[in-house]
């Protein structure tokens, strides 16, 4: 099934089948999202963004939540 195929079932689903499809999709988009968060601070990729929140924080020009 190509992309267009897949385009023309969703286009066609029946209301309560499409709200559950846009809610997995949601979800599945979420997580993926996380993942590569993880996969970022792990590998340190987002460090200059920690180390440029830390200076931000100590010089108050942010507030905690």
């Amino acid at each position: 099934m190509d992309l267009n195929q897949i385009q023309q079932a969703i286009a066609n689903l029946p209301e309560a089948e499409y709200k559950q499809l846009t809610e997995w999709i949601t979800e599945h988009d979420f997580a993926r999202w996380d993942k590569q968060i993880e996969q970022d601070l792990e590998s340190g990729r987002l460090d200059p963004l920690l180390k440029e929140l830390k200076q931000e924080i100590r010089e108050g020009r942010t507030t905690l939540l």
